[in-house]
């Protein structure tokens, strides 16, 4: 089905599940609400899931959504943009972060090539969804054309299809482009109507230089964007990235199939506010995994209503929140299923 009839169709979690949830956490024998948000995080589960209690998850698969930026010719990161591809084979080979975590934790890692400017090889685990090589640099035009962008919203939506066909029960998010935070910034700076000097981090490390340009690229194409765009769409094509327009359609993907997504940091997020604008019951379905202290991470994540799983003062990406929180919210539905209630435990109430 075509993302953009399939968004239409995508309606909020279940309310009535999400009741029924909050009334068994009552009586499970426990103060009421002593386990904080961890109810919280089972309660919206169950409502994912339409069931009380919900399903396990137990079959987690991380997608790692990569690209490339034009905007790396303006200067704002001291990375080279060869990086990204040789990040990719590190993935490929096991040997990145979110690597050790999957495995700690029995998720699958899949590399989903967006837009990487090399040709990748074969290998298991990549999945080829290649938009184009690279965007076009945001700071001088739009960084790709609308025809893209929507290419590559309908490439995550088959992404994430493909991964529940397989049988994944719960969908992870990560990513990898060396130059990602300036679009992602534009992005947040856009749809959460804010200046780009408060949304605008550092990215892999920057000096005070190298902001400065970075934060005035953000603000003028923004205000490019604001002057022409006026659909969602338009918006990926004018500041985004192939991997945003891609994470933006898993995120509506996991909601039409009603699976859990789990966001990462600021990527996933500024990703997110695509997918909210596109499909705004499709956030029903995600999880903040963690807070990113990429400024621009706080502030998409109040626009979209979410609250993070972990707080770790993360900001490496690659999936690597998203893996963390991972086990905590599988705990959360395991513990609403297996609690005994007073009842059934003879305890006497309050």
């Amino acid at each position: 089905m075509d993302v953009f009839e399939a968004a239409k169709s995508v309606v909020s979690p279940s309310n009535k599940m999400l009741e029924e949830a909050r009334s068994r956490q009552l009586r499970l024998t426990k103060p009421p609400y002593s386990l904080g948000r961890l109810e919280e995080i089972a309660n919206r589960l169950s409502a994912i899931c339409g069931v009380v209690p919900p399903s396990i998850p137990s079959r987690p698969a991380l997608a790692v959504f990569a690209g490339d930026h034009g905007v790396l010719a303006s200067g704002v990161s001291p990375w080279p943009a060869e990086v990204t591809t040789q990040m990719i084979y590190n993935f490929l080979a096991g040997g990145a972060a979110v690597n050790v975590l999957a495995r700690r934790f029995g998720i699958d890692v899949k590399v989903v090539d967006m837009g990487v400017a090399s040709d990748l090889d074969p290998a298991p685990g990549l999945i080829d969804k290649k938009v184009a090589k690279g965007t076009n640099n945001l700071a001088t035009g739009p960084a790709m054309t609308p025809g893209q962008a929507r290419g590559a919203v309908a490439a995550g939506f088959d992404v994430a299809n493909e991964l529940v066909d397989s049988g994944y029960d719960i969908l992870l998010i990560g990513d990898m482009g060396i130059g990602n935070t300036t679009p992602s910034a534009a992005l947040v700076s856009y749809f959460c109507d804010l200046d780009a000097s408060v949304v605008t981090g550092r990215g892999t490390g920057i000096d005070d230089d190298l902001h400065a340009i970075k934060v005035a690229i953000v603000a003028s194409s923004v205000e490019r964007a604001r002057a022409s765009a006026t659909e969602p769409i338009e918006v990926l094509a004018e500041i985004g990235g192939f991997e945003h327009g891609g994470i933006a359609g898993f995120i509506i993907g996991a909601a039409f199939r009603r699976v859990p997504v789990v966001l990462d940091g600021v990527i996933a997020n500024a990703s997110a506010l695509l997918a909210q604008a596109i499909c705004p019951a499709s956030i029903g379905y995600a999880f903040a995994g963690h807070i990113s202290r990429e400024p621009g991470a706080i502030r998409a994540l109040s626009k979209l209503g979410l609250d993070p799983v972990v707080d770790l003062n993360l900001a490496l990406g690659e999936g690597t929140g998203a893996a963390l929180s991972f086990g905590t919210i599988a705990a959360a539905a395991a513990l609403l299923g297996e609690m005994a209630t007073f009842d059934e435990a003879g305890v006497t109430e309050k």
